[in-house]
């Protein structure tokens, strides 16, 4: 490990709006992310969040809610957690933590929302997508009853491939688009654009969303 992520990991520990398997608290905060965040706004995820881009990008926007931003990767969240306290947003956190552990941290209901923002299309390894249906079973029980989950991608892929595996899920509100920003749906973006879409995008890559609900 260079001395540079060696750095930013034992950072992490230190971070208040990060929580990782070092902390007491990554082992008792199922079930109590409001009296976490000392309020009953709704709690948002983003999953794979990386960098934080899309997660700062909405807590800015949208005060009146709780953003948490999930990755495994610690050197990641450390530029996410250091961004939000550069910006002293209070509704933020950043949790450590494989996709698929979801319920160890949440219990059924406590989400409102979830964000799933250019997740690896995993080519050579399809039953690590996201949007595998193992995953949505997943998120499904998280969720609250009228819970959206919301993607954004650059590969036709991974998008075909969920639209494909949602044929097989009792879904409401499906809306989707292969060009995000030539489309009805540009404004649900909401003005926030990741690092790796503005790559994707300078690149001449179109961005695909697509959105719905568990019936």
């Amino acid at each position: 490990m260079s001395r540079k992520k060696l750095s930013k990991f034992l950072a992490i520990r230190k971070m208040l709006n990060v929580i990782e398997s070092h902390k007491s608290i990554y082992n008792n905060i199922k079930g109590k992310w409001h009296e976490f965040f000392g309020n009953n706004n709704p709690i948002i995820l983003e999953l794979g969040c990386g960098y934080g881009d899309y997660t700062i990008g909405l807590a800015n926007k949208f005060t009146d809610k709780n953003y948490i931003g999930i990755d495994i990767k610690g050197e990641r969240l450390w530029a996410g957690a250091d961004l939000a306290l550069k910006n002293k947003l209070s509704n933020v956190v950043f949790l450590q933590s494989e996709i698929y552990n979801l319920q160890y941290f949440f219990r059924a209901g406590e989400v409102s929302e979830i964000w799933i923002t250019f997740p690896d299309p995993q080519k050579e390894k399809p039953t690590k997508r996201l949007t595998t249906s193992i995953y949505l079973n997943i998120y499904k029980q998280v969720l609250k009853s009228n819970g959206a989950i919301h993607l954004k991608t650059d590969s036709d892929l991974i998008f075909d491939y969920t639209l494909d595996v949602l044929d097989n899920f009792n879904i409401k509100d499906l809306i989707f688009t292969k060009n995000l920003y030539n489309s009805e749906f540009k404004a649900l973006h909401q003005g926030i654009k990741t690092g790796f879409e503005k790559v994707y995008l300078e690149q001449g890559k179109t961005i695909k969303y697509l959105s719905f609900r568990f019936n």
